[in-house]
């Protein structure tokens, strides 16, 4: 397990309210799943969302599995490493969500590359990023906002480059949105 995750979690409390409406309606509103796997899970709190007979949750953080164990008592909770190998099944899900988790992952395309491997073909990939455009990216600036080296974002996204991202990882998506402040994109295996 990473340090840096456990810290981040760590400085968190465990009670952090309800999550964003916009993204409990977005997950709420996908086809029910038979297996999904949430890639990212944290602590569960958008994980009770996911329409789903079965929902496994992963993460690289301890601490997020055990909050999680709390909200989530009927899921398979499974560590997962940073930038590594998921320890599951190929093909074994009809859906992997991935909400808020892009921007701070280093390795994008191993990511990526290991969702479209649990994925069942034609299964769904639903992906969930803070938007970022050139014209809020100015606004932030002309405002005094500069990139804080120590925070946990590591790249930003703009439609276009999820978009392209995930084709260019063999996904075809299939539904794209914008929805207070966050892209929400759908695409399949």
């Amino acid at each position: 397990m990473s340090v840096y995750e456990e810290e981040i979690w760590q400085s968190l409390p465990e009670d952090r309210g309800e999550p964003p409406p916009h993204l409990q309606q977005w997950l709420s509103g996908l086809p029910r799943a038979r297996r999904a796997l949430d890639l990212g899970c944290g602590d569960g709190w958008l994980t009770l969302h996911i329409p789903a007979e079965e929902v496994v949750g992963a993460d690289p953080s301890w601490t997020a599995l055990d909050r999680a164990r709390t909200r989530l008592p009927d899921a398979r909770l499974v560590p997962v490493p940073v930038d590594g190998r998921l320890v599951l099944e190929d093909g074994g899900f009809d859906l992997v969500v991935m909400t808020e988790v892009l921007q701070h992952v280093r390795d994008v395309q191993l990511l990526l590359s290991e969702a479209r491997r649990v994925l069942e073909p034609g299964g769904r990939l639903a992906v969930s990023a803070p938007a970022n455009n050139r014209a809020g990216a100015l606004k932030l600036f002309l405002r005094g906002w500069f990139i804080d080296p120590m925070s946990p974002v590591v790249r930003f996204f703009s439609m276009p480059s999820l978009r392209a991202c995930l084709e260019e990882m063999g996904f075809d998506v299939e539904a794209a949105d914008s929805r207070r402040g966050s892209l929400l994109v759908t695409a399949t295996r």
